[in-house]
């Protein structure tokens, strides 16, 4: 039999993933041919040995606890029949409830195996592997200290980054009414111009007709007027000036509908969902994302009749643009790639995006209360797609024991569409068959 060995880790950092194998353990092993004398001997020198690992010819068979043997022990006439027996004979008169868990178990999951044993067995050690097939007892109450630890380091991070939150969200609504009112004086001026095009061009219509008038009527026009008319070259601008009005038209309609996009994806949402437009929305994004895609990048709308949707518009138009620009990223930076390294192929020679929109029904059991109809929103892009783990950390970042270290531009979207609105966000992606992001907003 083997002394007693302590494994203790110094100074180490525990975080949210941190597994058994980096606790303090019990490396004390003795075999079944040990007396329980000998055992108890070695539990009056340590009083912090929580038991001792069992071994039958160099394999293990099995723990005894601290408690157990001198439980066992005090028992009447125990120690004169047992205390001087080999302890395989004690270990079989013993209860054998014993929690075995690898090493890499993460610790508040031992934590929650431990709370789930019978009250009489709480105190008791617990068994840990080793990946060389060794075995350790691990005490209840370093496990414990050290699931509240980990705990409190989970508290404390998402109160900062609550705090973090709040202070981002008073930033973001400041700079949107900052924006909506810069929106809405440069909006001013381009309805004045918008407004007083049509009168423009009629009083152009107007003065063309009395120069034509005044040519028909005077049939001998001076030299000077002739050569006035040369130096200004007359003919060539009154054919040009139907096209500047028109294209300071086009960029007035254009404008006005990037400032009116800019206020909306600004809006600040209210206390109550509104019905909106979910075709409006969607447009409005890619109105703002137009220089990025412009000439680069070929969008596919197949839109179908869509009823009003009760929704938080400005949540919705910043899911939309998280989902979008995430696709344009992609598409854009695989272009990159291929136009620095020939060797690296892309699905198709022109980047794509579709985007797809329907009304479904979907089936439910008795047992589920939700909406038969749903809104489906498919953003779909050709790119080379991800490969299985990136698509599963994605998928990991949705849920919300993952947002603990980081939130990302997709789980701030699956948190908006599953929480604020009921909704599912679902990822499709194969590599070499692009990714699909999917958005259900339910009617009601």
């Amino acid at each position: 039999m083997s002394p007693p060995f302590l494994f203790v880790e110094s100074n180490r950092d525990l975080e949210s993933e941190s597994t058994l194998q980096e606790l303090s353990m019990y490396d004390f092993a003795v075999e079944t041919s040990c007396t329980g004398v000998e055992v108890a001997k070695f539990f009056e020198k340590s009083s912090l040995i929580p038991g001792a690992i069992l071994l039958e010819q160099g394999k293990y068979v099995g723990m005894i606890s601290r408690r157990q043997l001198l439980e066992f022990l005090i028992r009447p006439y125990a120690q004169e029949l047992f205390f001087h027996q080999p302890l395989s004979l004690l270990y079989s008169y013993v209860s054998r409830a014993i929690l075995l868990l690898p090493e890499t178990m993460p610790i508040l999951t031992a934590m929650q195996l431990v709370l789930k044993r019978s009250p009489e067995l709480f105190t008791e050690p617990v068994v840990v592997q080793t990946a060389s097939n060794k075995y350790k007892l691990l005490d209840v109450q370093e496990l414990n200290i050290a699931s509240w630890q980990i705990r409190g380091i989970e508290t404390q991070v998402r109160y900062e980054r609550s705090q973090a939150q709040m202070i981002q969200n008073e930033k973001m609504a400041s700079l949107g009414r900052l924006v909506d009112g810069v929106a809405h004086e440069i909006l001013d001026p381009v309805n004045f111009i918008y407004g007083n095009l049509s009168h423009v061009c009629n009083y152009y219509q107007d003065l063309i007709h009395l120069i034509a008038a005044y040519e028909k009527e005077v049939s001998d026009t001076s030299g000077e007027i002739q050569r006035f008319k040369e130096e200004i070259e007359f003919d060539f601008l009154e054919q040009d000036i139907t096209k500047v009005l028109a294209s300071i038209r086009v960029g007035a309609e254009r404008l006005k509908k990037l400032v009116t996009g800019l206020q909306n994806f600004c809006h600040i949402d209210e206390v109550y969902p509104k019905p909106t437009d979910i075709h409006t929305c969607i447009e409005h994004i890619l109105l703002l994302i137009n220089s990025r895609i412009n000439g680069e990048i070929k969008i596919v709308k197949n839109y179908a009749p869509l009823p009003p949707v009760y929704c938080y518009v400005g949540q919705l138009n910043q899911v939309f643009m998280n989902i979008l620009s995430q696709a344009v990223d992609t598409l854009l930076n695989e272009a990159v790639k291929h136009q620095l390294n020939p060797n690296f192929t892309i699905t198709t020679n022109k980047p794509q995006i579709e985007i797809v929109t329907k009304v479904i029904s979907r089936e439910t059991t008795k047992a589920e209360v939700l909406p038969p109809r749903w809104v489906s929103i498919r953003i779909i892009d050709n790119g080379s797609g991800m490969s299985p783990q990136l698509k599963q950390q994605i998928i990991d970042s949705f849920a919300a024991e993952k947002r603990v270290d980081k939130e990302t531009s997709l789980s701030v979207s699956y948190q908006i569409i599953t929480s604020r609105h009921g909704g599912e966000l679902n990822l499709r992606s194969e590599l070499g068959k692009g990714t699909e992001f999917e958005i259900l907003l339910p009617l009601v």
